[in-house]
C-alpha cells in the first residue's frame, strides 16, 4: 500500500519534488500545503504553480491542496518540509509533537533554524521528540529548474535507518531522477548548509572579478572546510567526494540557477546586503547560514577561513574586495 505524502512549502524546490512524486504516485496520494491562497486556487484550476517553475504540470487532486497545515499533516504519513529554515518555526506554529508522532518527517531544507541554531534534523528531534530513525534528509546535487526540464539529476536520501531511506527514495525515482541512500543525516545536512555559504563566496568573488582559476582553488578549499567541520561534529567514516557532499557543493557554487551564488555576485558587484535581498525576492539560505555557522563554530573551533570571510562581508560590513584579497592569501 502506497502511503500518503504531504509537501509543506510552496517554492521552486517544493514544486519540483511534487512533480517527482506526481510522476510516480496517484493524484490522491499527494497533499500540499502553502500559505498563498491565490497560488492554491491557480494550481487547482490550471495545474501549474504561478510563482515557481510555472512550466511544470502538477498532477494532484485539487481538494488535496490547502492553506490549513493541520489538515494536510493529519492526512499524510510522510511529511516533507521545504520552507526556508528561517520560517520553519512560524510555519509549524500550532503543530504539536503529537501531531507528528509516528510520521516520517523529511527535510528538504538547506539551512539552519536561526533562533535555535540547529540543523533541521536536530530541531525536529529536540522540539518535536521525533526519533532520528523517523527523520530523513534530501540532498542534491539537484536544481529545481533542471527537474522541471526533466534533465537527468541525482538525489541522496539520508536516514539513520537506511531501509526507510530506500523506501522514500523509491517515491522519487523517475526516468530523470536517480537516488542514492546514506545513513549520514548529520553530515549531509551540515554539508548542505555549508555549501550555500561557499556559493555566496563564489558569487562574491565572481562579482569582484576573480576568474575560473581562482574559483577552482576556492571550491577545492571549500570541500576541505566541509570535511573538517562535519568530521568534528559527527565523526564517522564518510567519503567527502560523494555526490551528496562534493557534488552538491559544485552545482551550488557554479550553477546559473544558484540563488546563493546570485546573491553573492550582487554583493561582490557593490549591492548592499539588504538591497541584494530585496532585488532577488527570494531567500538565499547562505545569508542566514553564515551567521549560524559562525556562532556554532565558536564551539568546535574548526579552521574555516572561507566561512569567516563570508561572515565578515555579510555581517561585519567588511569590503568584499579587501576580505577576499585577504582570504586568497590563506588558500592553497
Amino acid at each position: 500500500m502506497v502511503p500518503k505524502i504531504a509537501m509543506i512549502g510552496g517554492g521552486s524546490w517544493a514544486t519540483a519534488i511534487v512533480k517527482m512524486l506526481s510522476d510516480n504516485l496517484s493524484e490522491k496520494e499527494i497533499y500540499w500545503w502553502m500559505r498563498n491562497a491565490e497560488a492554491i486556487e491557480h494550481i487547482k484550476k490550471f495545474k501549474h504553480n504561478p510563482h515557481y517553475i510555472s512550466s511544470v504540470e502538477l498532477k494532484l487532486a485539487g481538494e488535496n491542496i490547502s492553506s490549513d497545515i493541520n489538515c494536510i499533516i493529519k492526512a499524510a504519513e510522510y511529511i516533507i518540509l521545504n520552507v526556508p529554515a528561517a520560517f520553519l518555526k512560524s510555519s509549524l506554529e500550532g503543530i504539536s509533537p503529537d501531531d507528528l508522532k509516528g510520521k516520517k518527517i523529511i527535510s528538504a531544507i538547506k539551512g539552519i533554524v536561526p533562533e535555535d541554531n540547529l540543523i533541521v534534523g536536530e530541531f525536529l528531534h529536540e522540539k518535536y521528540a521525533i526519533p532520528y530513525d523517523d527523520i530523513l534528509v534530501v540532498s542534491g546535487p539537484c536544481h529545481a529548474e533542471e527537474v522541471a526540464l526533466e534533465k537527468l539529476s541525482y538525489l541522496t536520501i539520508a536516514c539513520t535507518d537506511v531501509e526507510k531511506a530506500g523506501v522514500f527514495a523509491s517515491f522519487l525515482n523517475t526516468r530523470y531522477i536517480k537516488t542514492n541512500v546514506s545513513d549520514d543525516i548529520f553530515g549531509t545536512e551540515y554539508a548542505a548548509v555549508l555549501k550555500n555559504i561557499y556559493a555566496v563566496a563564489s558569487g562574491i568573488c565572481h562579482g569582484i572579478g576573480y576568474g575560473d582559476n581562482f574559483q577552482a582553488v576556492l571550491i577545492s578549499n571549500a570541500i576541505r572546510e566541509i570535511k573538517r567541520f562535519v568530521d568534528a561534529v559527527h565523526p564517522i567514516n564518510r567519503d567527502i567526494k560523494e555526490s551528496a557532499y562534493l557534488g552538491d557543493l559544485l552545482v551550488t557554487a557554479y550553477s546559473q540557477f544558484s540563488r546563493n551564488r546570485t546573491f553573492g555576485n550582487m554583493v561582490g558587484k557593490g549591492y548592499t546586503v539588504k538591497s541584494a535581498q530585496l532585488e532577488m525576492n527570494m531567500i538565499a539560505e547562505g545569508y542566514y547560514a553564515a551567521k549560524c555557522m559562525h556562532i556554532k563554530n565558536e564551539i568546535f573551533e574548526v579552521n574555516m577561513p572561507i566561512c569567516t570571510a563570508v561572515y565578515n562581508v555579510l555581517y561585519n560590513n567588511r569590503s568584499p574586495h579587501i576580505e577576499m584579497k585577504m582570504l586568497a592569501e590563506k588558500l592553497n
